[in-house]
């Protein structure tokens, strides 16, 4: 695989500005710490909205210069790399840029010796599959929740991170919001009494996006700037629909698993947080759920998922609750992110002015931020916040509930082995076939 610039020519096509400041040039990738003048090179692989939103924080950051976008969708690809170019542009006041390069294969990004660091933000069903190759290929990954599609692509992206010796930092950026992070720590500590159990509200139904982007199934030719193989990747070949592709593939199960994993990759890690079942998982799990008996989304409009851990624990993740995450305890509650109230709010306002002694339980504290925290690390090669293992359990859960849905009957889930207990039907879920060559 050829890459569309070496480093010498991206250096010499850089704006002059930032180009006379070092790049580290791979040396993240090498695992060697680089000098704190230096700047990581990044790729962007996915630069739809989030992906977007993600770009635009790193470049705002002075440790990191984008040096590569990708996109199987041409017109966004070279969209992000416009604006790429026009930041550094602006930022140096010198009315040049051109260093960028766009791709619409992400292989090529990889492939590149001078990219320290990837930022993943494509569909979910990609994720695992460029954050292993990425991970073999020596960069480091910030990549979008949910960390895989499924609890065994999960496994391989923690392993595959653990055994390149790399920095993985998943996109659950409530880990770095200092306010949650003090409401968890106050469940820690025993401030609710004796803990009860905890309730997770998510949303019900779809939220479509685009005005074309129906549950009409019917193919459609595929847009002259799409390249939809790629799109596609490990999933299953489908027609080409415009309701399949961009926001809206996480309605589909080849793809996503709705809010189960949408959502609750982001409210479920809070949730494990607060419970200290981060590395870990339940022990049991039952599930109910209602899915579209028509039309091209068939993932669960409405679910009521209860797990049960080890100590006696339970978790309750459904489309019937208040929206966010609730401790509740026999001395009182607090609830993250409760509708029409602060952002954290508790039975007693008292409770969340409580400060934790030196002797308490302190959770891991990321004041720069889940993107800077990620740069954090790698410079000082330091675990950040939300690591892989951490990302890959609070994603298995969202899976593991989803299998129970699917089934429509109790399951017994052993976290250590991540296998179901007896049940050779329910571990067959546990991983989907990939599409040649888009295998890990």
């Amino acid at each position: 695989m050829k890459h569309g610039l070496s480093r010498r020519q991206f250096l010499k096509h850089s704006a002059t500005g930032l180009a006379a400041l070092p790049l580290a040039g791979g040396l993240a990738a090498r695992g060697q710490a680089p000098a704190p003048s230096a700047r990581l090179t990044m790729g962007c692989i996915g630069v739809g909205g989030q992906g977007t939103g993600d770009m635009h924080v790193f470049l705002n950051d002075p440790r990191v210069q984008v040096v590569a976008v990708c996109d199987v969708d041409r017109q966004r690809a070279e969209t992000a790399g416009k604006a790429v170019d026009a930041f550094y542009a602006e930022k140096n006041k010198s009315g040049a840029g051109g260093g960028c390069q766009v791709t619409q294969d992400f292989r090529e990004v990889l492939a590149r010796g001078d990219i320290d660091t990837v930022l993943i933000a494509t569909p979910d069903h990609m994720h695992a599959l460029i954050t292993v190759w990425a991970a073999r290929a020596g960069k480091d990954v910030y990549c979008e929740k949910p960390l895989a599609y499924s609890v065994a692509e999960g496994r391989a992206v923690a392993e595959a991170v653990r055994r390149c010796g790399r920095v993985l930092q998943t996109g659950t950026q409530r880990r770095s919001d200092g306010r949650i992070r003090h409401a968890c720590e106050l469940v820690r500590n025993g401030r609710l009494g004796e803990l009860r159990r905890a309730v997770v509200g998510l949303p019900r139904g779809f939220q479509i996006q685009g005005g074309k982007a129906s549950g009409n199934p019917a193919p459609e030719p595929v847009p002259e700037t799409l390249d939809y193989d790629k799109w596609l990747g490990p999933a299953p070949e489908r027609p080409y629909t415009p309701g399949r592709c961009h926001f809206n593939f996480r309605w589909i199960l080849d793809y996503g698993e709705g809010y189960i994993s949408d959502w609750g990759a982001h409210y479920l890690d809070v949730a494990h947080w607060g419970l200290g079942m981060d590395l870990t998982g339940p022990s049991a799990v039952t599930a109910k759920a209602v899915f579209p008996e028509e039309g091209l989304y068939d993932a669960p409009t409405e679910f009521d998922i209860e797990y049960t851990y080890a100590n006696g624990m339970t978790l309750l993740c459904s489309t019937n609750q208040a929206l966010g995450i609730c401790f509740e305890g026999s001395e009182g509650w607090i609830h993250i992110e409760k509708p029409g109230a602060p952002h954290v709010a508790a039975s007693d306002e008292a409770l969340l002015k409580s400060e934790i002694g030196p002797g308490g339980i302190r959770l891991y504290r990321s004041a720069s931020g889940q993107h800077g925290n990620f740069i954090d690390c790698v410079l000082s090669r330091q675990g950040p916040a939300a690591p892989a293992e951490v990302g890959h359990r609070s994603a298995s859960v969202c899976h593991v509930g989803m299998i129970a849905a699917r089934l429509g009957r109790p399951l017994r889930w052993d976290p250590a082995a991540e296998r179901f207990v007896g049940d050779p039907e329910a571990d067959r879920l546990l991983c989907r076939p990939m599409r040649y060559p888009w295998v890990i």
